[in-house]
Order: structure tokens, then sequence, then C-alpha cells
């Protein structure tokens, strides 16, 4: 898709259109999506979001993560309304705001709870993180809940609540992956920013050799 966005030659268009088919291929081989039955159907997907030079480059979607404390050191999660799984307040970084605004914004939005944004604690990729199917880097945030009162929104959130380590809700997404780092960062530790391992070579599955 980058490619048809920066070349100016036929030749290469028809090449890269070629790869795009394959790659349909394999993702209606691998892939069950009830939108899309077949190939071709990918393939035209993609063609949609092709555009010219720059606005043609494929970059990730970027949102942001709150993993939000209460005074007694508890963590803030909720259960999704669209995929019943737990996990910390979400959100798609919207133009206009600074990162830290938007995770303000939407742990209000979706919870009732006002918080102040502490530091950013990591930096995860969401299809290896197990809670996206499309590219995303999300910034994850520790805040402290300063106000407000539950009220969870009708569309996004079925439930919520405060957890400690001992008593987190199910299924809870990526867990084994932010979890160490959430709660080394409730109880006050000050670590490194947490980031996903490079793999060698990069286009490999983690555990692949």
């Amino acid at each position: 898709m980058t490619g048809l966005g920066f070349t100016e030659s036929q030749y290469e268009a028809e090449r890269f259109e070629e790869i795009l088919k394959i790659a349909g291929d394999i993702k209606a081989a691998v892939d069950e999506d009830p939108e899309i039955e077949d190939a071709e159907g990918h393939v035209q997907e993609w063609m949609k979001r092709i555009g010219k030079g720059v606005p043609g480059y494929q970059t990730p979607k970027v949102a942001v993560g709150a993993a939000v404390s209460n005074d007694d050191g508890d963590l803030l999660l909720i259960q999704r309304a669209d995929s019943g799984v737990w996990l910390y307040p979400t959100g798609w970084c919207d133009v206009g705001y600074s990162a830290a605004e938007v995770v303000v914004k939407e742990v209000e939005e979706e919870t009732g709870i006002e918080v102040e944004p502490i530091r950013l604690i990591a930096v995860l990729d969401g299809l290896r993180l197990g809670m996206s199917r499309i590219p995303i880097y999300s910034l994850l945030f520790h805040c402290r809940a300063i106000g407000g009162t539950f009220k969870p929104h009708p569309l996004e959130v079925t439930d919520l609540g405060w957890f400690n380590e001992s008593n987190l809700p199910t299924p809870l997404v990526g867990y084994e992956r932010w979890g160490t780092q959430v709660f080394g960062a409730l109880r006050g530790e000050i670590t490194e920013v947490l980031y996903d391992t490079v793999r060698a070579p990069t286009w490999r599955g983690e555990g692949e050799k």
C-alpha cells in the first residue's frame, strides 16, 4: 500500500497491486472476518485507504491507555461492551489533543472518574498485545484518580471497578505483558518505560526461529 502511494510508475503500481492480491489471499485463508468474504474484498478495502505521497504512507493508529490508581493502590478496570473482556480504559488519540489530554478525556467519558496523568509507563503494540486486529501503538499512562464517581458509558462499558492483584477479573487482556509494569507503578516504583522486545528478524513472530 505504501508503494502504491509513492510510485509514479504504472509498471510498479501493477506489481504492487499483484502483491496486495497475494496478501489478500493469505489474509482470507487465515482471517475470519464476517464482513469480508474473500481475497478481493480485502484488496478493495485496502485500496480505499491509499492516498498519494505522504497520505499514502501506512502507519499504525495511535491510542492511549490509562492505568488509574486510587488512594488504596487499586487499579481501575472496565469490561468492554464490544467484546466482554476486561482492560484499563483506552481510547483513540484525537486530533487537537495531546496524548495526556486524551487520557483525561477518555477516562472520564468511559468511567466518570477524573484523573491526573503522572507519567508514561509503556508503549505497546496493540497487535502483539492481543487487543486489536489492526496496527496500533498504545501509549499507557499511569494516572491518579482525583475525583468523580462511577458513571460507565452506556455504549462502551458493561461493568467497571477497582481491583488489586489478588482479585483481578477475567478475561483480562494482555495482563502478562503489562501487569508487572502497571502494578509496580501503582506501588510507586520508578522503572524504565516498557516497550515490546525487538524481534530478529522483525517479520518473524514471537517464539519463531
